[in-house]
């Protein structure tokens, strides 16, 4: 009922976004005579300010045509090696020459927590000059038929260790924030059952691993409330429009609303600047806002089994950190990885896994040596911060860069 009543309001909302975007295009195409007008600036400005309120907006695209390389220009093509119901595992192929030796092989696990695997773009972007990058990009629950079953924790598991079997043994994986407790799951697994394909190395990013350390306010707001509150607020099921009809998920409009409500002050100021960005005529202000609202605001629709079992298991009972967590009815046992190494990324100012947290990684991956793990904590970087931006791009990557390295096997090893 809930999402029935969220789809009529957003087609009660569209003609006034069809008259707001006509009235943009009047008051602010330079070929129109109402563009003249002295109020026409505002005017133009408040139409598109509140067309982006009310548009819906869809999954946006990675857009990463070419890269660097040594030097030069080449180009990048986006290639899907592996198609699942609610995962497809896409590969950033790069146009090398056949004589270069070849670079690392990269897994990254995108979050299944709402955005899209775009919000990664810049780590991606970072990662193709020297790296055979590939990433989870995961399907919005709304568009997976109900016939294809549910999807929950245990399933994610499985789809990180199908991932990485089939790139394996060789590969090196990048798990970014909300899947770090899922894919140390699935390498603990391959550990104990020695398996071939187990990776390289492990790079865990500001993620959840132990949420007792330093509670954020997300942290809190879990603690708060039941299992069961969760499951009678959040969850309802898709509307029969759409191809997954019925089946039940916490749906993307509710993220993105708490979302916004972790910061509401910083939104409506971000708001008001782009509208006098645009009255200004700052075009290259206003585009920046128009690029992080677009990506931002692109929300996906969660398989309520996974999103039920991680509040559960990751933010309400502890199960990893305390050694309890099963997956399959087997216990998972971090101690039995020793040929992955293991690097934990951390943000100084990190507000929604807070330093420490994945921090506690090591403590748990206790059979590793001291030279098969490291831990790095950039000063002056939030959430979004470690894996996005300038100080990804300078400094962090560069660190996640070097220790790859250190374990790649000599014959595709550069310097």
């Amino acid at each position: 009922m809930l999402y029935d009543l969220h789809e009529f309001q957003h087609s009660l909302a569209t003609p006034f976004r069809l008259w707001a975007e006509t009235t943009q295009h009047l008051f602010g195409n330079p070929f129109s005579a109402f563009s003249y007008l002295p109020a026409a600036p505002k005017v133009a400005a408040g139409s598109e300010l509140f067309a982006r309120l009310v548009r819906r907006y869809e999954k946006p695209g990675f857009g990463l045509h070419d890269t660097v390389v040594d030097g030069q220009a080449v180009a990048v093509r986006e290639a899907y090696v592996a198609d699942k119901p609610f995962c497809r595992l896409l590969h950033f192929a790069r146009d090398l020459p056949a004589s270069r030796a070849a670079d690392p092989k990269v897994l990254v696990f995108a979050p299944l927590s709402g955005h899209y695997a775009s919000l990664l773009r810049d780590t991606v972007r970072a990662l193709l000059p020297r790296h055979e990058v590939y990433i989870t990009d995961w399907v919005d629950a709304r568009l997976v038929p109900h016939s294809q079953g549910g999807f929950g924790f245990d399933d994610y598991v499985a789809y990180a260790r199908d991932f990485i079997a089939q790139l394996g043994p060789d590969v090196h994986v990048i798990s970014v924030c909300q899947p770090t407790v899922p894919v140390l799951a699935a390498i603990s697994l391959m550990a104990a059952d020695d398996d071939p394909a187990q990776p390289r190395s492990m790079v865990l990013m500001g993620g959840p691993i132990d949420t007792r350390i330093n509670p954020t306010a997300v942290n809190d707001y879990a603690q708060a409330h039941s299992l069961a509150w969760f499951e009678t607020r959040v969850i309802t099921r898709v509307p029969v429009k759409y191809p997954g009809a019925l089946r039940r998920v916490y749906p993307g409009f509710m993220q993105h609303a708490g979302f916004v409500a972790m910061n509401p002050d910083r939104h409506i100021d971000a708001h008001l600047e782009f509208y006098h960005h645009l009255v200004e005529g700052d075009g290259e202000s206003a585009e920046a806002h128009r690029r992080f609202y677009d990506e931002y605001n692109a929300v996906m629709d969660l398989p309520a089994e996974f999103y039920l079992d991680t509040i559960e298991r990751v933010f309400l009972d502890y199960h990893l950190p305390q050694g309890k967590l099963m997956v399959s009815g087997r216990r998972v046992d971090p101690a039995a990885i020793r040929k992955t190494a293991l690097m934990t990324v951390e943000g100084e100012l990190d507000d929604i896994s807070a330093p420490g947290q994945t921090e506690a990684a090591h403590g748990l991956c206790a059979s590793l040596d001291a030279d098969q793990r490291r831990h790095f904590l950039c000063p002056k970087v939030g959430h979004y911060g470690i894996f996005s931006g300038r100080r990804w791009r300078e400094v962090i990557c560069p660190e996640v860069a070097g220790f790859i390295r250190r374990f790649e096997r000599p014959a595709t090893a550069q310097a």
